[in-house]
């Protein structure tokens, strides 16, 4: 990795961030890997990995990847959790909008720079599309939810009837703003303290407040949106570096959910020529596959 960059206690670590996103300078020189690693200390006690998530700007789900051995509900405090802030651009063009369900982050491009947020995305059977290219049709502050007659029924089931229309604020689970990208899906807020990188949604895309925000702020009517499903990442660097970011996959069926093993990670065509093209460490390829940390991984060391 170019840099694992240590900052001790929330507090410092905190102004390292943009209030809105994790923002990255697009490489000129054809280069992917942006970021750097950090870590962190946990503090005081009461602190689960979503509280430091949301000072990073991470989603759950990357946390959870990067730091498998720490208690997600209650990390032990004084000691050492990892940022997952260095990352491989998605291998797509560099405009607009595009969300990657499999690693759970929005990329914002703009300005010769990217900003990078997390978001949920939608439960198994409600997904998030994929291989979808659309636009922001329309913005709204204040948006109000017509859930769907089957989105009432379910919530009837649980003993919890929705009116027809939920209206604007603070019990609107679209939050307080929302950027339309077709006739059933929008890119909106959340009403939760929880969820952010985890399938919580009925397709659509959450972020927390501050994220939408900015968002509803700067990106104009008609920007370009990308949907991929990408949890395998590669990119050859202009030094020469190979390196690959492993997600978990997304499960497909209610088995794999359920599972306490992995999901099968299944390489499309493109990633299975890339590295078939290309010299690298089998081994540590082999290794990566298996511990998917959701962190770029180099496969061609030096020392190799």
């Amino acid at each position: 990795m170019k840099l694992l960059k240590t900052v001790i206690g929330l507090a410092v670590a905190a102004a390292c961030v943009n209030a809105h996103a994790v923002t990255y300078k697009v490489p000129a020189d054809g280069s992917r890997l942006v970021g750097e690693v950090l870590v962190t200390t946990v503090p005081g006690n009461n602190t689960s990995l979503e509280s430091i998530a949301a000072q990073y700007q991470q989603g759950f789900s990357n946390m959870m990847e990067a730091n498998p051995k720490v208690d997600p509900y209650s990390p032990r405090p004084g000691s050492t959790v990892i940022i997952p802030q260095q990352l491989i651009l998605p291998d797509t063009v560099h405009e607009g909008i595009v969300v990657n369900s499999a690693e759970m982050r929005l990329y914002y491009y703009h300005d010769g720079v990217v900003d990078v947020l997390p978001v949920g995305i939608g439960q198994l059977g409600k997904d998030t599309p994929v291989d979808w290219i659309t636009k922001v049709e329309r913005k709204k502050a204040g948006p109000t939810w017509t859930p769907t007659a089957q989105t009432r029924a379910e919530y009837a089931a649980m003993g919890e009837p929705l009116p027809a229309v939920v209206p604007a604020g603070k019990d609107n689970p679209m939050g307080l703003y929302a950027l339309y990208v077709g006739r059933l899906y929008a890119i909106h807020g959340t009403n939760a303290d929880f969820g952010i990188g985890l399938r919580v949604s009925h397709g659509c895309i959450r972020l927390r407040d501050p994220d939408i925000e900015y968002l509803f702020n700067n990106v104009p009517v008609n920007t370009r949106v990308q949907f991929i499903n990408e949890p395998v990442k590669v990119t050859e660097e202009p030094d020469g570096g190979i390196y690959i970011e492993v997600h978990q996959p997304l499960s497909t069926n209610e088995s794999d959910l359920n599972s306490s093993d992995y999901s099968p990670l299944h390489l499309k065509p493109a990633i299975k020529a890339f590295l078939n093209e290309h010299k690298v460490n089998r081994s540590l390829l082999d290794e990566y596959f298996n511990t998917r940390n959701g962190m770029p991984q180099l496969l061609n060391p030096v020392e190799w």
